[in-house]
């Protein structure tokens, strides 16, 4: 085994923290985990139906506001860099989940109708036959 430990063969210690910096860390990745949760709630709830469009703005709404709050907190008081990656990336699913919800409300009946015909498409040609009447309920310039 090699007893070097760290690098360059100097032991690298660690400050202690103190109580209100294990406070302040266990904070962030609360706040982070359930940033996490609402940003993939948000995009799985949007994948069932869309009847289920109040529910995914309401969890993609929590995101944003759970993900500028973290941006804010991890470069006010230099949290971990996972962190801060990981908060970039939620906001930026986020970002994509909001185009998604607005898209989904402008032309909300003819998504209900698509899924509708999308439930009840057996075969191929079915699923074929409703995208067709999808792409013809949307209006031209949209196409």
């Amino acid at each position: 085994m090699n007893s070097t430990p760290g690098r360059g063969g100097q032991q690298q210690a660690r400050a202690p923290r103190s109580e209100a910096a294990k406070a302040s860390l266990a904070k962030t990745h609360t706040l982070f985990r359930t940033f996490v949760v609402s940003v993939l709630g948000a995009f799985f709830v949007y994948q069932l139906d869309v009847n289920y469009l109040w529910l995914a703005t309401i969890l993609t709404a929590a995101g944003v506001v759970l993900g500028v709050v973290l941006l804010v907190r991890a470069a006010r008081l230099r949290e971990s860099r996972l962190v801060l990656f990981g908060t970039i990336s939620g906001l930026v699913v986020a970002a994509v989940m909001v185009l998604l919800i607005v898209s989904t409300l402008v032309f909300f009946d003819q998504v209900r109708e698509y899924q509708a015909c999308m439930g009840r498409a057996l075969t191929d040609r079915a699923a074929h036959a409703c995208m067709v009447q999808f792409q013809d309920l949307l209006p031209t310039r949209v196409r």
